[in-house]
């Protein structure tokens, strides 16, 4: 933090001081600077009377509508780029919204804790422009006019050299009319579409679903309908696509079928919290679950329960699907998968027999480099039985047509030759992308980058310009989710309270770049974020249409795929353990780290907090000589990280698993220099098809190298399962 903004902080903290009754003492100290300035009430509001407004979580991709609690209270705030206190209405809580299809009331702890990031004390509260070093954080506070001329003066030079292709934009991977807008501004200024950017992406599972049901889109599960559930990877219920909607669906499907008996079954490498709450939970090797739904699909066809044909075209994929998968005899599949025989037999015969079913495939099954064959085996073992577009089975959520370009990849963007203007919204891929991708060092020889982040962070920190956004309880929001509900739901909400900061909507920005532009906009863009978002939909209004879209007749048609195993990088007999890295339940892909919260919050497997650990078997780690806590070192052929070791009884004896959130080297007070990354080693290597980056495909050596230091925080008094206790394991 520079010196600058450390001065700002302590100005900051006298005047909040000064609001719960300093004032008179700091007014006698006779400094200017800490007398505190009361600005005038910017609402009529019942004192203690509480306010429900609607809202979007932003936390993940689930587009879980809520609602926030507002109520009158003095705050700090920034006005006409002044410091001082002001009675405003701000948000006290967060809940589920009741209304909306997807949350249906429910919350998950992430979303409880979106509260956090207005409120956050470290947030960017006004533009800064860098004065030092790239990557060095010294930044100085620049009024908006000056910020945005600047960034308009680049605009225009690119422009007049004929070179608008040089502007690049890198964003959340967002659908609706946020990204349309921006989609929109950059092709009229003649640059290329936006760029997105997730750890977690799951486009193979897209295209998987766009291959065999025409939909390149995430599914919806209608677990509530459902009589037998099959989980092959996906944490469905803690951190995998709409958990909070396959939640609730999976309780109603417990709770809600009188005199129906439901069965839920989880085959995974590493226990996950959803697998903890399976009826079996089955241990298989990394990159075979697909291998696993060939065999169920084998034995099934073989018994005559199901006839090939059944599957569609999505069994036409499978290489050998039509002569029954000769090559997925149980006794084979048990070679490749670690699953024995018999219970592939007994699985497929209830899989086949308590409709309705369906087998769910996701996380780190998919980040693989045979990921994308995995995922169409599931999707034929589910057309298989007939769990397509049925109640209880696979249903996908209708959309209205994308109306933007389609969008670009991170690499494109970082390909020779570099942009020479690139604008940052809401990601950090410096932190979020194995080192071996140096991204950092390709960012470093852009000219001028511009990030619209609301904190510092491993790749804001490179920008020449930051123009903080408001956060999602101070703007316009939407959601349109692709999943997560069997009928189409969208949102658009004006925001639930006033900005606490001098902070500007970014599509706000943008459109107050193009109308500076030395070399106008024709036709004319809309005035405003808020106009565009007014005129489109009614606010705070869920619409719901048509029930799931039936499979596409005009689907990408290919040649049928076989199933082959997964490439690791690493030898085998230098890096005898499979690395299996994990989304944090708490952290998710790391995004999160900077909520304390979150921070705080008990992993409900290991009940480790604040810190990072290292999963390891009790069985290996006996005879490695590693007692839980002790620090061991877990190294690829591409770096090494240092964290106290788990003894978890939920992975196998061959693997050693982490979770991704921790490791930042710059990402607010309570994040930074915070454990380590399991990213930072990951391989460069991707399923080749759609280049996902194949986040589960290297291999580690582990090693003991000292003694427990007491960096492992666990929740006090907590205890957990002893390898005994897990109920399916053989």
């Amino acid at each position: 933090m520079s010196e600058t903004t450390q001065g700002l902080d302590r100005r900051r903290f006298l005047k909040v001081t000064a609001i719960t009754g300093a004032s008179a003492v700091l007014a006698r100290c006779g400094h200017p600077e800490n007398q505190l300035i009361r600005f005038i009430p910017e609402e009529e509001l019942i004192p203690g009377l509480a306010v429900w407004k609607p809202s979007v979580c932003p936390l993940c991709n689930a587009g879980c509508g809520i609602v926030a609690r507002v109520m009158d209270a003095d705050v700090e705030v920034i006005r006409g780029g002044q410091r001082g206190v002001t009675r405003m209405g701000v948000v006290k809580k967060l809940e589920g919204d009741p209304g909306h299809p997807v949350s249906q009331g429910k919350l998950c702890v992430r979303g409880q804790a979106a509260v956090q990031v207005t409120y956050h004390p470290d947030r960017v509260a006004t533009p800064l422009k860098r004065t030092g070093e790239r990557g060095s954080g010294q930044f100085q506070e620049v009024a908006w006019d000056a910020a945005i001329a600047e960034l308009v003066a680049h605009v225009d030079a690119l422009r007049g050299a004929d070179d608008a292709a040089s502007i690049a934009l890198v964003t959340r991977a967002r659908r609706g009319r946020r990204h349309d807008l921006i989609d929109d501004i950059l092709a009229r200024l003649g640059a290329p579409a936006p760029a997105t950017f997730e750890l977690f992406d799951d486009r193979v599972l897209r295209h998987a679903n766009e291959l065999s049901f025409g939909h390149a889109q995430l599914p919806t599960f209608d677990l509530s309908r459902a009589c037998y559930v099959l989980g092959l990877g996906a944490d469905f219920l803690g951190t995998w696509n709409s958990p909070v909607a396959h939640a609730a669906a999976w309780g109603r499907m417990r709770q809600e079928q009188p005199g129906v008996k439901t069965r839920f079954v989880h085959a995974e490498a590493r226990m996950s919290l959803t697998g903890a709450a399976a009826d079996e939970w089955t241990a298989v090797r990394p990159g075979t679950e697909g291998v696993l739904a060939l065999g169920l699909a084998h034995a099934i066809i073989n018994a005559g329960l199901r006839p090939a044909g059944g599957a569609g075209r999505a069994g036409a994929l499978i290489d050998g699907w039509t002569a029954g998968l000769p090559s997925y005899a149980p006794a084979a599949v048990e070679a490749r998968t670690g699953v024995p025989a018999a219970r592939i037999e007994r699985l497929a015969r209830e899989f086949a027999s308590q409709s309705p079913a369906v087998a769910i495939i996701g996380g780190a099954a998919l980040a693989q480099t045979n990921g994308l064959a995995q995922a169409l085996a599931v999707n034929a073992l589910n057309a298989l039985v007939g769990s397509v577009n049925t109640p209880g089975g696979v249903w996908f959520t209708p959309r209205t047509p994308a109306r933007a370009r389609a969008a670009r990849s991170l690499a494109e963007v970082l390909a020779t030759p570099l942009p020479k203007l690139l604008m940052l919204d809401d990601v950090n891929p410096v932190f979020a992308t194995p080192a071996s991708h140096r991204v950092a060092d390709r960012l470093r020889q852009i000219p001028f980058i511009v990030s619209f982040g609301s904190f510092i962070d491993e790749t804001t920190v490179l920008a020449d310009l930051i123009l903080p956004d408001h956060t999602f309880l101070e703007s316009w929001v939407e959601s349109a989710p692709e999943s997560g509900a069997t009928i189409a739901a969208s949102q658009v909400v004006p925001p639930a309270m006033r900005p606490l900061h001098d902070t500007r909507a970014m599509p706000d920005v943008l459109l107050d770049v193009t109308r500076r532009l030395q070399k106008p906009i024709d036709p004319a863009l809309p005035a405003s974020f808020a106009d565009v978002m007014q005129a489109t939909s009614e606010a705070t209004t869920v619409e719901s249409t048509t029930r799931a879209a039936p499979v596409s007749p005009t689907s990408p048609t290919r040649a049928a795929v076989g199933l082959a195993d997964p490439q690791f990088d690493g030898d085998a007999s230098q890096y005898p353990f499979y690395f299996l890295p994990y989304a944090s339940q708490a952290l998710l892909d790391g995004s999160l780290a900077h909520l304390p919260w979150l921070q705080e919050l008990p992993d409900p497997l290991t009940s480790a907090m604040w810190s990072s650990w290292i999963e390891i078997n009790p069985h290996t780690a006996a005879t490695l000589a590693i007692a839980d806590g002790d620090i061991v070192e877990i190294a690829s052929a591409h770096g090494a990280v240092r964290a106290p070791a788990v003894l978890f009884p939920g992975i196998g004896l061959d693997a050693v698993g982490m979770p991704i959130g921790q490791g930042h080297e710059r990402f607010t007070r309570y994040a930074t220099d915070r454990g380590v990354s399991p990213l930072r080693i990951l391989a460069p290597i991707a399923e080749p098809e759609t280049g996902a980056l194949a986040w589960s495909a290297t291999r580690v050596r582990l090693s003991k190298v000292g003694a427990a230091d007491g960096s492992l925080i666990l929740f006090a008094g907590a205890t957990r399962e002893r390898p005994e206790d897990l109920h399916g394991r053989e």
